[in-house]
């Protein structure tokens, strides 16, 4: 069985982009995701969200995730109809792109059916840019003493 397809949409060449730019989305389903500790070191655990378990396969299906030009392989596993997930192949995705807690990834669907999935992802960085770095061991830690950005 084949599942929708999104529509198509123009694509900007990322050989155009520096890698800390970003692209408008091209209307194709997609889910976003700010990391938790639980996606990545030491758990690695990636779920899609419920808004795609109706296009995404009830089966495991081969995925890539696409960032920049390369490719990381692994399989998302649909076979359960309330739970859809990445595999062990997540882990590399995490590490090779050092990605941490904070950051947020766009999983855009550019493929599926039921023999494959990809997804183009977007990356940002939640880094705390440099001029308030100092601001963090005294400012920050809760509610009660945030960092303020006039």
């Amino acid at each position: 069985m084949e599942y929708p397809q999104a529509q198509t949409g123009q694509v900007p060449m990322e050989t155009n982009l520096q890698e800390n730019q970003h692209w408008p989305l091209s209307g194709k389903p997609y889910f976003d995701v700010v990391l938790a500790k639980s996606h990545v070191k030491p758990l690695y655990q990636m779920g899609v969200p419920a808004k795609l378990h109706s296009i995404i396969p009830s089966l495991v299906v081969p995925t890539v995730l696409i960032y920049w030009g390369k490719n990381w392989e692994m399989s998302c596993n649909g076979a359960q109809r309330t739970h859809k997930k990445f595999d062990s192949g997540w882990r590399a995705f995490i590490n090779d792109n050092n990605l941490k807690a904070g950051d947020a990834c766009v999983f855009e669907l550019i493929e599926c059916s039921s023999k494959k999935l990809v997804f183009r992802v977007q990356i940002l960085r939640g880094d705390i840019p440099p001029e308030f770095q100092g601001k963090v061991s005294s400012e920050g830690e809760s509610s009660n003493t945030p960092i303020v950005i006039e």
